[in-house]
């Protein structure tokens, strides 16, 4: 697992899909050796703080190799990296089609930096705050300190519908409100969520704990018992649907999986 926190939430949907996605083509182009270590940041921390204190994008930030290059500039570097990988390679990681539209995207936000960061306010997460805050400034005549300003920085994140100021920043939508709500109770059929959400919507006084790695059911005698789910990609319906279907209890899944452990990645353990 690959665990980063740096700033503020995005409330953007495509920036929250460009993060994402971005990161899992890297992710690939690292494996599979791809990626120059020519873009190295010397001091990582420091200088997200020097590029997040900077909306003008002339921050240059000295690299590894001695060079300086601003934000901008090494995401464009990298997206001309990522775009020759994918000709190479492909975009498995992510889906061929779906990879196209992360660099499609990816590009269309650094395009829009370079001529006119407002042109991306609708994508770009700290353009839309930015120019909320340069409306109050310019209607209420603010300076830059004022503690109101302060507020609207905290408010665009608020997550209360009735306070959310990103709500009323025009930010593009990717995904409907009711999609977003039947993903709540739906889980994907194509990765392991799927096995692990018909365990729960079976058998929810049975299930005792399900996290990410495993599901863990009470079957009413012996030990507690658990069933590993390591691999991303197994537990989808096409491999669990029929297993499902034929089995009433709990017991009855942990029999036909212990029947199969050899070819499957649920092997339960006491």
């Amino acid at each position: 697992r690959l665990h980063v926190i740096v700033g503020d939430a995005n409330m953007s949907e495509v920036a929250t899909y460009l993060k994402l996605g971005t990161t899992a083509i890297l992710l690939s182009m690292i494996e599979d050796n791809q990626l120059p270590e020519d873009l190295l940041l010397l001091n990582p921390v420091p200088a997200i703080r020097q590029i997040s204190h900077d909306p003008t994008l002339r921050q240059s930030i000295l690299l590894e190799n001695d060079k300086r290059m601003t934000a901008l500039e090494i995401q464009e570097s990298l997206y001309q990296h990522a775009e020759r990988y994918a000709k190479s390679y492909g975009l498995e990681s992510v889906g061929q089609a779906t990879g196209e539209n992360i660099l499609r995207r990816w590009r269309e936000v650094i395009e829009g930096l370079k001529s006119d960061p407002l042109s991306v306010a609708h994508i770009v997460d700290w353009v839309a705050k930015k120019r909320i805050i340069d409306g109050l400034v310019t209607r209420h005549n603010l300076r830059d300190t004022d503690a109101k300003l302060k507020a609207v920085d905290l408010q665009y994140h608020d997550m209360r519908p009735e306070k959310c100021l990103a709500l009323r920043a025009g930010l593009e939508i990717l995904v409907s409100q009711q999609q977003a709500l039947n993903s709540c109770a739906t889980p994907p059929d194509s990765t392991r969520a799927y096995f692990r959400g018909k365990c729960l919507e079976k058998w929810p006084d049975d299930v005792v704990a399900a996290n990410w790695d495993s599901v863990v059911f009470d079957i009413g005698s012996g030990p507690l018992k658990r069933i590993p789910m390591m691999e991303p990609l197994r537990g989808t319906k096409a491999m669990t649907e029929e297993l499902f279907a034929r089995c009433s209890t709990p017991s009855d899944l942990i029999t036909a999986l212990g029947d199969a452990v050899s070819s499957s990645s649920f092997k339960p353990s006491n």
